[in-house]
This record gives structure tokens, C-alpha cells and sequence, in this order.
């Protein structure tokens, strides 16, 4: 097995903890659910729990990781010169499935984009800007990169959080238009 290819049954025993993770969170905050409660929802041993994440935690952000990715993706899921008043359809898209979930995501990204998911969105899209400023030519890469990563997890938690009012229509628009300002910010020398 190369290093790309993951076990079928790490694959499979996964998906299964983070199914029962989502349905036990569906009715408890991630701090009131227990490995007991979720391995018996999964039907696996507690053993083979441990053997995948060091705890619950490990799992719900591994579990939201695809949040993570889905986020990063959405914001560069446009092609050639990016238009500032449509943002492309994969952030709507974003944005409108977040919600039956929205009490765990808040659990693992806090207020202005810390907590380990706020770690995770963070370093992703500050990967991923960064590489596309890079290969574009385009100035401060690095400055750019991170103020695009740091303005995105920071507003996606405050809207999490409802520190920010609007539909996820309207907060797709807003980021959108914020971070295509930031794109376009060249630093005075």
C-alpha cells in the first residue's frame, strides 16, 4: 500500500466514530458526550477508539477538518479574474450547510477563529493563498496569505457565534467582497 492510500478499514471504522460523533452531538454539546455513548453508537470497542484519536476532540476535528477543506476550496473555486460582486457558487454552498451542525463547529472554532478548527482553517487557507499568490507573481504572499486566513476564520467563528447578523447568502457575499479587498491591497512601502 503506497502512502497515498489509506487502509479500507481505518477508512471505514473512521467514518463510522464520526457518523455516531455527529448523531451524539445532534443532541448533546461535544463536552457531554462520552467515548462509552459514542462507541456503543458505532459499534466498535473502546480500544479501537484510542487507537484512531487520543479523544474526542481529536475526532470532532478531524470530523470538521472537511469543513476545513470544503472552506478552502469554496474560496478558490473561481477561475480566471475573480468577479467582487459574485462570489462563487461552492461559498454559498458553504455556507448554507454549516447550519446542522453549527453547535459542534462553535464548539471547535471560538470567537475571532481560535480553537483547534479556527488552528486547522487557518493553516490551510494560509497554505493555499499563500501557493496561488506565489504562483501568480502577485505581491506579499506571505502578508497576504495570512490576513486572508486570519479574516476568514475570524469572521466565520463571529458568525458562528452570531456576533455578525446575516443569512448565509448574505455573510458569502460579505466575506467574499472582504477578501477579494484583501487580494487586492498592495502594502505602502
Amino acid at each position: 500500500m503506497t502512502a497515498g492510500q489509506a487502509d479500507p478499514r481505518t477508512t471505514r471504522t473512521r467514518a463510522k466514530l464520526g457518523r455516531a460523533l455527529l448523531e451524539e452531538c445532534a443532541h448533546r454539546p461535544l463536552a457531554e458526550v462520552s467515548v462509552a455513548a459514542l462507541v456503543r453508537r458505532a459499534g466498535v470497542g473502546r480500544a479501537t477508539f484510542y487507537l484512531h484519536y487520543a479523544d474526542l476532540e481529536a475526532l470532532a476535528v478531524d470530523v470538521c477538518a472537511d469543513i476545513v477543506r470544503e472552506a478552502v476550496d469554496a474560496l478558490h473555486a473561481w477561475r480566471g479574474t475573480p468577479d467582487p460582486e459574485t462570489p462563487p457558487p461552492a461559498l454559498f454552498a458553504f455556507f448554507d450547510r454549516l447550519a446542522p451542525h453549527a453547535g459542534l463547529y462553535r464548539e471547535l472554532l471560538r470567537p475571532g477563529g481560535s480553537g483547534p478548527l479556527g488552528h486547522v482553517l487557518h493553516q490551510d487557507l494560509r497554505a493555499r493563498s499563500h501557493t496561488e499568490r506565489a504562483l501568480a507573481g502577485a505581491p506579499e504572499p506571505d502578508l497576504v496569505a495570512s490576513a486572508v486566513a486570519a479574516t476568514f476564520a475570524g469572521v466565520l467563528a463571529d458568525w458562528l457565534h452570531g456576533f455578525i447578523e446575516a443569512t448565509p447568502t448574505e455573510i458569502a457575499q460579505r466575506v467574499w467582497r472582504l477578501l477579494i479587498n484583501l487580494h487586492r491591497t498592495v502594502p505602502i512601502q
